[in-house]
Order: C-alpha cells, then sequence, then structure tokens
C-alpha cells in the first residue's frame, strides 16, 4: 500500500487511543513519584524522564496536524511502543524500595512440582538444538510485536487502533502490577541464595538484596549460539530484577496470538511455533518460575477481553476510519 499525503478531518486533530494510554499512565507514575519520593533513588530523573515523554509527544502530534500523512501516523504509533523499552525498567525504580517476594514464589514451586521446574526444564533439555530453539522463540518476541502491529496497520487499517491499544494498554496493566508485586525471577534470585539451598528446597527472604545488588547474572552467559547470544545481549542491556510475575512475555504473545488469529489466520499459524517456544523459553531460561508462566496465559487471556471491552465500549466511536 502505497504512503500517501491527506488532508486531516477535524476527527485526526486528536490524541490517538495510544497516546491517551501513555499520558494516563504518565500521569499515574508521576503521582507515585511523588507519593515514594524521600524513597526512590532519583525522584528527579524520574520526574524529568515523564517531562521529556509527555513535551515529545505533544510535538510529534502537533507535527503530524501540520503534515499529517500515512508515515507520519505509523510513526506516531511506533513512537508509542518504543517508549516500552523506556517504562519497563523504570518499573524496578519503584519495586527496588519493596521487600523482595521471590521466596514465596520459590516455595509455591516447590509444594506444587516437589521441584524447581525451570532447573529441571534446562537438565532435560540440556543440548544446543533445544537452547537454540527456545532462545529464538524468547528472541521472537519483539518482532512478533512487530509483525502483528504492522500487518494490522497495512492490511487491517480500521482495526489497527484497537489493536494497539489493546497491546500497550495491556503492557501499562503488567507494568503496573510489577511496581508493587517485586518477583525478580529464578535468574535473579537463585544466584543470590546459592545452588546449596536451590537444591535442598530452602528459599530464606532476601529483603531488599536488589535494590543494592541490581546486576543480572545471566544464566546462559558461558553458552554459544546465534540466538542464546543475542538473548544474552538483550538481558545484559535492558534486563532487571523485576517483572517475573505475571509473566508479561507470556501474556501479550498470548493477546498477539489472537489479534493475528483475528487478522488472518495463516498469520497465526506462522507465529505458532514461535509463541510455543517462547512461552517454554520464560521457564527455560529462568526468566520466569512455572507459576508465572501459568499466570501469564490467564491474565493475558483476560486482559484481552478487559482491553478490547474498553476499545469497543468507550473509544471505538470516536474514530473515523479511513
Amino acid at each position: 500500500m502505497a504512503i500517501t499525503l491527506f488532508k486531516p478531518e477535524k476527527e485526526e486533530r486528536r490524541f490517538l487511543a495510544v497516546e491517551k494510554l501513555n499520558l494516563l499512565y504518565n500521569l499515574l507514575t508521576t503521582i507515585l513519584v511523588i507519593i515514594f519520593y524521600e524513597r526512590l533513588q532519583d525522584p528527579q530523573a524520574m520526574l524529568m524522564g515523564r517531562f521529556a515523554i509527555l513535551a515529545g509527544t505533544l510535538v510529534i502530534v502537533y507535527v503530524y496536524t501540520r503534515w499529517p500523512s500515512e508515515a507520519m501516523r505509523l510513526v506516531r504509533i511506533v513512537a508509542q511502543m518504543s517508549l516500552l523499552s523506556y517504562w519497563y525498567p523504570d518499573t524496578f525504580e519503584f519495586n527496588r524500595i519493596f521487600p523482595n517476594l521471590d521466596h514465596l514464589f520459590a516455595s509455591l514451586e516447590q509444594s506444587l512440582f516437589a521441584c524447581q521446574p525451570s532447573i529441571l526444564f534446562e537438565n532435560i533439555c540440556s543440548g544446543y538444538w533445544w537452547r537454540e530453539a527456545f532462545n529464538m522463540g524468547y528472541w521472537s518476541y519483539y518482532p512478533m510485536i512487530v509483525t502483528v502491529t504492522l500487518w494490522y496497520f497495512f492490511k487491517k487499517k480500521k482495526e489497527i487502533e484497537r489493536c494497539t491499544f489493546i497491546i500497550i494498554a495491556s503492557f501499562y496493566i503488567y507494568y503496573l502490577i510489577y511496581i508493587f508485586v517485586p518477583v525478580a525471577g529464578p535468574q535473579f534470585y537463585f544466584p543470590v541464595i546459592g545452588d546449596e539451598l536451590v537444591a535442598s528446597g530452602a528459599f530464606p527472604e532476601i529483603g531488599n538484596y536488589f535494590d543494592l545488588h541490581p546486576q543480572i547474572t545471566i544464566p546462559q552467559a558461558d553458552k554459544d549460539g546465534l540466538f542464546t547470544s543475542l538473548v544474552n545481549m538483550a538481558q545484559a542491556s535492558g534486563e532487571r530484577p523485576t517483572a517475573a510475575f505475571p509473566s508479561s512475555h507470556i501474556g501479550i504473545s498470548t493477546i498477539l496470538m489472537i489479534l493475528a488469529i483475528r487478522a488472518k489466520k495463516s498469520l497465526a499459524a506462522i507465529l505458532f511455533p514461535l509463541y510455543i517456544l517462547l512461552c517454554c523459553a520464560t521457564v527455560y531460561i529462568k526468566a520466569h518460575y512455572l507459576v508465572d508462566a501459568f499466570a501469564g496465559l490467564l491474565s493475558g487471556i483476560l486482559l484481552y477481553i478487559i482491553t478490547a471491552f474498553i476499545f469497543d465500549r468507550w473509544l471505538k466511536g470516536e474514530e473515523k476510519y479511513r
């Protein structure tokens, strides 16, 4: 489809649904910064970051109203989705002030399965090709988001705002959960307590340990392979001891699969193998406990229903589809 200029109608001189979400999340977390101001590491930088995001959003909307085009509309959507990479580590700046809860989740795993599934899974599927396959699935997370979003933009233009609203609203709901539920996951927690305690099924509280020790110990640091290396690099550059429960990787990818099925069943069929590998990989690379994975699946389905209802009930009437 050609990217063409068009004359904006009155309805186009407004914020997109994803921009409204950004403004709302920005406001809510700004209030939290003010509430927890004395306990945060660098609240001034957090406030400045929020102001910069607000200013940037207003500028890009203004530019669109002056020089509207399909390309510029895509830029507005991409800009909001790219901000997720800022908001994700930002959750750690809040939850680091609360006592860590990994001991509860590791103990729950032990009670339910009489083992730690993440360790058992890695031991059973320890070969090079197993590792590469699961890491390929895990690495495919963001390409899946991009693929589904672009498919809707170019193939189902009338539903692009609904699609992106559902994805980003779900991300923001997960991020709000992560702020108040500080669970880091096995890749952070197990190295802190040591292999002997893990093997014995003893999982002590570590309180605010990650507040002073936010560094990640990458479980696969000594492993080779293209996708293993890509995942290691991504984790080394952007991972924080946060966001384990529920698994947003599984939750969001479940939402993407639902959107893909609605868009084109052949698209869903192409993405499905990556989806299965991704779901397995979250536990395999120790990013999540198995209970996080189950919670991610259930929450993904629930969030799709909720966010789709919100858009269809309150926001769809504002759109003027072209």
